[in-house]
């Protein structure tokens, strides 16, 4: 008895939580197929995740890159049904909460193929948030829900869903990749590259709409950027999407602060993993530097991710230029000691417990 399961991937952080599922579903009789939508268009945030993780070809790409929130996911309602009409899948896995999550899990529900949502269940509570609309509504219509933490799945049971054959909790898959593909020894080699130094570096990525689209509130942190320069290097590393706001606003930069083109997921552990401290907007990045046992300032009003506060390296300081230089002093002038932190399940073996998860669902074994 076999199934045949279509996987979606969009962007960055959905290729690194995919990857160690795929890896583990090759052992089993779930045979997959993979959509990439191409909401990613930049290589190193696209194509080289696909060769750094060992991706197979994928057999369907969409190409729907940049676009309005509508415009984006109704490109990918509309390729992804065309797929699933021509083609017979058990079921649809898609992972996190971009553009492409929701439009292929639409897609897919309408045509009565059933969703299996991996990294379900988390909650910022702003409904300002486009992905906060994409995690709740596809976790609405998804039949199993795949969560990476407890608090998932305490905010789903308070949403009403609930069940061992509807809940799975299989931990973070996106830790699975960080592991793997973590290596201390090419990590020097890395920073060699770029001139710096263990410990002697901070680490910044933003990119959110809510940090970077309004021309003073990005001018404020790069003021706050320029200032801790003067002690650490500061290394930033622009997503497309930000270059283009300084660049469009003339947003003046420190020469004391790095802007480098994007990186591929190798070397951004490579830096993450020996940084400092690191600043971020990002829900993977909190993950990831708590996993590392690397400082993490968060500079957003709210997180999805408290796992990472609760039990992780990371601080939420809200989206407030006075409270990230206050926070990046502390850190920078504190106690700098680093050390594991380890979060349940984030192990390296959730693709395994998640695969396992999928396989049962498809061929409808009991649960364990």
């Amino acid at each position: 008895m076999s199934a045949r399961l279509l996987v979606v991937v969009g962007a960055r952080p959905n290729f690194v939580k995919v990857a160690p599922i795929l890896r583990a579903l090759r052992e089993t009789p779930v045979e997959t197929e993979l959509l990439h939508t191409g909401q990613h268009y930049d290589y190193a945030l696209c194509e080289s995740f696909l060769e750094v993780l060992g991706f197979p070809e994928p057999d369907f790409r969409l190409g729907v890159g940049s676009a309005s929130h509508a415009r984006q996911t109704a490109a990918v309602m509309v390729g992804c049904e065309e797929i699933l009409q021509e083609r017979a899948f058990d079921a649809i896995l898609v992972p996190g909460d971009v553009n492409s999550t929701l439009g292929a899990a639409l897609a897919a529900v309408k045509l009565g193929c059933p969703v299996i949502h991996l990294e379900a269940g988390l909650r910022s509570g702003d409904h300002s948030m486009p992905e906060e609309i994409n995690r709740v509504l596809t976790d609405r219509i998804s039949a199993l829900l795949l969560c990476h933490c407890e608090d998932a799945v305490s905010n789903l049971a308070a949403e009403g869903i609930a069940g061992a054959s509807t809940v799975r909790m299989v931990g973070n898959t996106m830790i699975d990749s960080l592991l793997r593909l973590r290596d201390p020894q090419r990590s020097l080699r890395t920073l060699a590259g770029y001139s710096l130094q263990p410990g002697e570096y901070l680490l910044v990525t933003l990119h959110r709409p809510a940090t970077v689209d309004e021309a003073g509130r990005l001018r404020a942190v790069m003021d706050v950027l320029a200032e801790l320069a003067h002690q650490f290097t500061v290394v930033f590393p622009v997503h497309p999407r930000t270059r283009a706001r300084i660049e469009r606003e003339r947003i003046p930069v420190s020469e004391h602060v790095r802007l480098l083109e994007p990186l591929d997921y190798q070397q951004f552990i490579d830096l993450e993993s020996r940084a400092r401290l690191v600043i971020t907007d990002s829900g993977g990045v909190q993950e990831e530097t708590s996993a590392l046992g690397v400082p993490c300032v968060t500079y957003r009003a709210n997180t999805e991710r408290p796992v990472t506060i609760a039990l992780g390296t990371n601080e939420l300081v809200g989206v407030d230029p006075d409270a990230l230089r206050a926070a990046c002093r502390r850190h920078l002038d504190g106690d700098t000691t680093r050390g594991s932190h380890q979060i349940p399940l984030w192990d390296g073996a959730a693709g395994e417990r998640a695969a396992q998860a999928i396989q049962d669902f498809l061929l409808r074994r009991p649960a364990s």
